[in-house]
This record gives C-alpha cells, sequence and structure tokens, in this order.
C-alpha cells in the first residue's frame, strides 16, 4: 500500500491532490502537512513513497526543507506542486533532490503522469523544463538573472521582497547585519536593479 505527505498550506490543493491519488491508488494512506514544521514531524513518524512539496508556505524556507529530506531521507521521493515559476525555482529543486516538477497550472492527465513515472523510478520533466534545461547549455542562466544568485541570496530576495530589513533578516538567518548587508548590496548588483521598487518589478516578470 503506498503511502504519501503533501505538504501545503491550502486546504483546496491538498484536497484536491487526495483525491487524485485516492482514485489513483486503492488502497493507500495519505497524510497532511501545512508548514516545514508540521512536515518534518509527520517525515519522523512515518514512512512515505512520494511527497508532494509546495514552494511557499508561511515560516518555510522550502529549499532547505528539500535538501533536509534530501540528506535524511535520501530514498524518498519529492514532487515539487507550485504556482512558482518552473523558470525559476525547477533546477534549485531538482539540484536539491526533487524527482519533479508540477506546475499546478498543469492539466490534470500531466500531474498524473509525474506522479507515477516518480513513483516508477524516474524523474518527471515537463516540456517546458526540457526546453529551459536544453537553454542552460546556451547561456540560458545569464538570461535569466535570478539564476546567477546563490543559494544564500535567492532565499534573502524573498524577505527583501516582503518588506522585511536587513537587521530583521539577519536575525531570521542567524546571521550578521553587515553579512545581509554584503549579500543584499551583491544582489542589486547581479539583477541589475538600483532599489527595492526595481527588484519588485523584476520578480514580478519573473513570477518571484
Amino acid at each position: 500500500m503506498k503511502r504519501f505527505l503533501l505538504i501545503d498550506d491550502h486546504v483546496v490543493v491538498r484536497s484536491g491532490l487526495k483525491y487524485i491519488l485516492s482514485d489513483l491508488f486503492k488502497p493507500c494512506e495519505i497524510d497532511e502537512a501545512e508548514d516545514g514544521d508540521s512536515a518534518t514531524e509527520q517525515l519522523r513518524l512515518q514512512e512515505y513513497d512520494l511527497v508532494m512539496l509546495d514552494i511557499k508556505m508561511p515560516n518555510t524556507n522550502t529549499l532547505q526543507l528539500m535538501e533536509y529530506i534530501k540528506i535524511t531521507y535520501p530514498h524518498l521521493k519529492v514532487i515539487i506542486f507550485s504556482m512558482n515559476s518552473e523558470t525559476i525555482y525547477a533546477k534549485r529543486f531538482l539540484k536539491a533532490g526533487a524527482k519533479g516538477f508540477v506546475n499546478k497550472d498543469a492539466p490534470l492527465d500531466e500531474v498524473v503522469k509525474a506522479i507515477q513515472q516518480v513513483l516508477s523510478g524516474k524523474k518527471y520533466i515537463s516540456s517546458t523544463m526540457i526546453d529551459l534545461l536544453a537553454d542552460f547549455g546556451s547561456g540560458y542562466s545569464e538570461v535569466n538573472l535570478f539564476n546567477t544568485l546563490s543559494p544564500r541570496e535567492f532565499e534573502i530576495v524573498p524577505l527583501l521582497l516582503k518588506g522585511d530589513s536587513v537587521s530583521h533578516i539577519a536575525q531570521l538567518l542567524s546571521l550578521q547585519v553587515s553579512t545581509v548587508g554584503t549579500h543584499k548590496a551583491r544582489i542589486f548588483e547581479k539583477l541589475k536593479v538600483s532599489n527595492l521598487i526595481e527588484l519588485k518589478e523584476l520578480a514580478t516578470i519573473y513570477d518571484i
């Protein structure tokens, strides 16, 4: 019997996935988590065949959560299921250990295909991602400025977009204020923006 963990802060999304999985796998067991803390607790309690993981959840660094899962449960299969753009997030999460990336706007048959493919031991790469990965070999990372950011810089961007101060970010990430200030300066330099307004405009274009 298959066991699944759905990590998403939206009840409607979890309910939809439960319906799909319950129909595909009879019988199966499905657990839910709404953030990183509840997810890690569930992972300690149970073994799972597949995790469906959203990217943006309250009080959760999802990239760190993905890396934690890869290190602690190296054989656990994870599919990222998110509204966030593949062009920004897919490569990072696949590198961190995810086996697939599916946009929440994807047709039902694509979601089903991804689940079945990953459970069979393969990676799921959408047609969008196939084109994207092909572009990586021809300078795509230079075109998409967000791909020039380091993991730490990429982690700080959403906090800046939220309006968090440098001192607050330093507290959240257990860093020196001067270190966060340096990261912020490098982010602005790499993204070729000069202020927070321009950063927000660029983030909107790339669906950050």
